[in-house]
């Protein structure tokens, strides 16, 4: 394996992605003998990166644009010019080459990281006309299942995928979660026991993809509504918008909200570094997603980012959000954050509540998942 490098690939990731490059980049690139490479959207070259990991541009564009093919002419180049000694496929629509690619070469090995339900996501999120949808859906769908069949293990980022995908058979599935990877060198955080007074500042925090589904919209009216109760509450929205229309729509509600909202990115993607700063500073974290099929069921990253870091998290309804932060002193559960009496009792919790009284779980980093990690690699020797 050490003569040979690894190649971590997606099309849409940028190549700084959390989990591409800050979890499995740095766990596989920890031993020096091996090269590590990544290759995904272009982003900029991530700060204190280990000498042995190197990233590769595959699009520098839109979701939307034609670039995407010439996506797949750099894959299949950087396939035949680094000849790895296995694949971690990190996107769906580079398993047709990669599939070819093993094809024609003994013993080239791959894994896919399945780290959405696709198929579902494709026919619910209604971002394709309905016909599209369903063919894509379909391809997706086709093309995993082939791979499935090919790859040396598929690795599942939500344990919800074990029931939900057909191909995900126990036997050659392995399911890594999105817990926290800690930067090089970052001080253990102290948890936010105690919140400001209502009378004092608060800082809510809404990081990650910025969208409707994942509340964003939810997130703005909450602020709007507690700093009737909460004059000092300020909301820091820092993430990508991939949506113009949304984006413009977010821009005019924070120039008619003066001094209540900030926002960071929006239309370019923001470093991970430069979010995990954010979550330092902030003293509450919002996840005010929508009920979905496509999400409901999951662990979104920056939930174990703001455990990991003693943030205390608003988070709706969701009953398996609740039963993972059973440790009491995590999470104020909102039933309606878009509704007066809603934020009435959670402004009431967050005032009288002692937050993370068991100290910060352990079972929120990604140490647990890079040890399953190191398991698959090594059996390949």
């Amino acid at each position: 394996m050490a003569s040979s490098p690894l190649l971590l690939a997606s099309v849409l990731k940028p190549v700084d992605d959390t989990r591409m490059f800050e979890k499995f980049g740095r766990t596989l690139a920890s031993r020096p003998d091996l090269a590590v490479h990544i290759a995904g959207r272009r982003a900029p070259y991530p700060r204190n990166a280990p000498s042995n990991l190197h990233t590769h541009e595959l699009l520098d564009g839109s979701r939307l644009s034609w670039r995407r093919l010439a996506a797949q002419w750099r894959y299949w180049k950087l396939l035949r010019t680094l000849q790895p000694a296995l694949v971690v496929v990190h996107a769906p629509e580079l398993l047709p080459l990669t599939l070819l690619w093993q094809r024609f070469g003994r013993g080239r090995r791959f894994l896919y990281d399945v780290r959405e339900n696709y198929a579902l996501n494709i026919l619910t999120q209604q971002v394709y006309p309905h016909l599209v949808r369903q063919v894509l859906a379909k391809l997706v769908r086709w093309a995993e299942t082939k791979a499935a069949r090919q790859a040396y293990k598929v690795i599942l980022a939500e344990r919800s995928y074990a029931e939900e995908l057909p191909f995900a058979l126990p036997e050659r599935t392995v399911i890594l979660e999105n817990k926290y990877q800690p930067q090089p060198h970052e001080v253990a955080p102290q948890p936010k026991q105690r919140l400001p007074a209502p009378h004092e500042p608060l800082h809510l925090l809404y990081s990650g993809t910025i969208s409707e589904l994942n509340g964003v919209l939810e997130a703005l009216e909450f602020t709007r509504q507690l700093r009737t109760i909460w004059p000092g509450a300020h909301l820091t929205i820092v993430g990508f918008c991939q949506q113009p229309a949304l984006l413009a729509r977010l821009q005019a509600a924070i120039a008619n909200a003066p001094g209540s909202v900030t926002l960071i990115g929006g239309d370019r993607l923001v470093p991970h570094a430069d979010i995990i700063s954010a979550i330092r500073r902030a003293h509450v974290g919002l996840l005010p997603y929508r009920p979905h099929p496509s999400t409901w069921r999951c662990l979104p990253t920056k939930l174990f980012e703001y455990v990991a870091h003693g943030l205390p998290v608003i988070i709706p309804d969701n009953t398996l959000w609740i039963n993972y932060l059973q440790n009491d002193g995590i999470a104020v559960v909102c039933r309606d954050f878009t509704s007066m009496e809603a934020v009435q009792d959670v402004a009431a919790a967050l005032s009288k509540t002692r937050f993370y009284p068991h100290g910060i779980p352990a079972d929120v980093l990604w140490q647990s998942e890079a040890t399953k990690l190191w398991a698959i690699v090594d059996s390949l020797q």
